[in-house]
């Protein structure tokens, strides 16, 4: 059964591996895994504590993992509220799929999953974005009813981000 949970010490190792195959491509450099693979149980609390953080950089967010018969799919960030940059750029959900699980439909099932959770926190509409370049994402966003509001360009980037504006008042808690 697919289902996003919170992170778990359970999911350590499989996390660790997603978190290669994301180096392999040049992304997630900063995390170092031989850190996490020492005290994973700290990193998790990292995660716990972003619920509460606020400052003009960082808004409350809530980290979930997509799972599948006991395997870890991907990762996905739900923001409780926007700040300018995340109102421009990020948006409310951030989502990934690690590269070895891609291209078979589970960002389409796992940004549905998310946006049902940014519902329960409250939300009547959701901002995702996603590189212009980025076609897959932008289909599962799409699918999942994004209304496409404008590109805008990205300060240091040649891409622009596509900003996309899900109606949650339909969602289902």
């Amino acid at each position: 059964m697919l289902r996003l949970i919170e992170p778990s010490y359970e999911y350590k190792q499989q996390f660790i591996e997603a978190i290669r195959e994301f180096q392999l491509e040049g992304r997630h450099m900063e995390k170092d895994v031989q850190r996490l693979t020492a005290d994973f149980t700290s990193f998790l609390a990292q995660l716990q504590a972003q619920q509460q953080r606020r400052s003009p950089y960082a808004v409350p967010s809530t980290d979930f993992w997509l799972v599948e018969h006991e395997e870890f799919i991907g990762r996905l960030s739900l923001r409780h509220e926007l700040n300018d940059f995340l109102l421009k750029i990020g948006g409310h959900i951030g989502y990934e799929i690690r590269p070895s699980r891609r291209r078979q439909g589970y960002g389409k099932k796992m940004l549905a999953l998310g946006l049902a959770e940014a519902h329960k926190i409250g939300l009547i509409r959701a901002l995702v974005t996603c590189d212009e370049n980025n076609i897959g994402s932008k289909k599962v966003i799409e699918a999942n009813g994004g209304q496409f509001e404008n590109a805008t360009l990205v300060e240091g980037s040649p891409i622009r981000k596509l900003r996309y504006w899900i109606d949650l008042t339909e969602q289902r808690s």
